[in-house]
């Protein structure tokens, strides 16, 4: 059997123990994951510990991390693409040594564990201890480092999180891992991606909230909210020691109405970005005859219900980072919000 299908299949007997583990109280479940996590605007987050896990030692700061749990974010990718769900990343000996021996003290040592996992995990800390490997390279650390699979938190039960099951491997210093998603400033753009989070999608209506049959309705979205935002992603960990900084920028506001019966300015519903990173044109008093360069009129009411209006902003996405100093394009991501609209019929007087 081929050396690479030795080594996932042994990973993956010690991700079915793992499973057994997770499923015994008190006991973490043991594997490489989950990724990396956010805790708020302009923070700095990171790789650390908790019971027998690692998580991903890539940190993330810039003008828009948000927290985990949300999915995918904020962003929505235009097309038939998605950021990793999960990648590979170099991790000391030491800490490469640390984790295993952590993982299998605490899985031998939980009461009522059971014993195949037991089995397959001490069959795992032998491979990289006195088997294939020799007490974890821990002689050859200034030589290299080894390289882990790690999921995305928020994406774990994805099939796409499944994919990155070859066991930990060695990797000399300077060499490029012969694997999909292996961690580069590329990868890390992408991840930086996942990342983003985009202010609320509110445009700005005049009539504000309830308009007429009829009456054309100013929509608009003030520049200086609508700012490009960025995040980075970095990781430096023996010797790697690469970075990316992916940025989204406001293109366009594209408006449905929320019924057929209605008409949109432009006729395409997509309003484009102005000099001033504005989008549309805001309504001033004198401008009643006009036709807004961007917005909607209602055909019939909304009786004694609303309209959700669907307001969505188009966001172009590049990257830099390390080697690559030109922004480089990712896809563009859609971010929107639904706003409730009442629309009346116009009173008259017969005399």
């Amino acid at each position: 059997m081929h050396a690479l299908t030795r080594r996932r299949n042994r990973w993956l007997v010690v991700a079915a123990a793992a499973g057994m583990c997770a499923l015994t109280p008190g006991t973490a479940m043991a594997g490489w994951g989950p990724g990396g996590q956010s805790n708020g605007d302009t923070a700095e987050t990171g790789g650390g510990r908790s019971g027998s896990d690692l998580v991903s030692m890539v940190r993330y700061s810039g003008s828009s991390t948000g927290g985990s749990g949300g999915g995918k974010g904020n962003v929505t990718p235009v097309g038939d693409w998605n950021p990793p769900a999960c990648w590979y990343e170099p991790r000391t000996a030491a800490d490469f040594q640390k984790y295993v021996e952590d993982m299998y003290t605490e899985t031998v040592n939980t009461p009522g564990q059971h014993s195949y996992a037991k089995t397959a995990v001490g069959q795992f800390r032998e491979t990289y201890k006195d088997g294939e490997y020799k007490n974890y390279n821990l002689d050859e650390a200034d030589k290299g480092t080894w390289w882990v699979a790690v999921q995305d938190p928020d994406r774990w039960m994805e099939p796409a999180a499944q994919l990155c099951n070859e066991s930990p491997f060695w990797v000399v210093n300077g060499d490029t891992p012969d694997v999909p998603n292996a961690v580069t400033p590329n990868v890390l753009a992408e991840l930086a991606y996942n990342r983003l989070r985009l202010p609320e999608t509110e445009v700005t209506l005049a009539p504000e909230n309830t308009t007429k049959v009829n009456l054309p309705t100013w929509a608009w979205l003030d520049g200086a909210t609508f700012k490009a935002v960025d995040v980075t992603a970095q990781i430096n960990v023996g010797g790697l020691n690469i970075q990316a900084t992916t940025t989204a920028r406001p293109i366009s506001l594209k408006l449905e109405p929320g019924t057929k019966d209605a008409e949109t300015y432009p006729a395409s519903g997509e309003c484009g970005i102005n000099d001033d990173g504005s989008i549309g044109e805001a309504y001033a008093r004198g401008k009643a005859d006009e036709t807004p360069s961007c917005g909607i009129k209602y055909l019939r009411s909304s009786g004694k219900g609303k309209f959700a209006l669907r307001a969505t902003v188009t966001w172009e996405i590049t990257w830099t980072g390390t080697g690559n100093p030109e922004p480089a394009q990712l896809p563009n991501g859609t971010f929107g919000a639904d706003q409730e609209v009442v629309v009346q019929e116009i009173q008259s007087v017969n005399r």
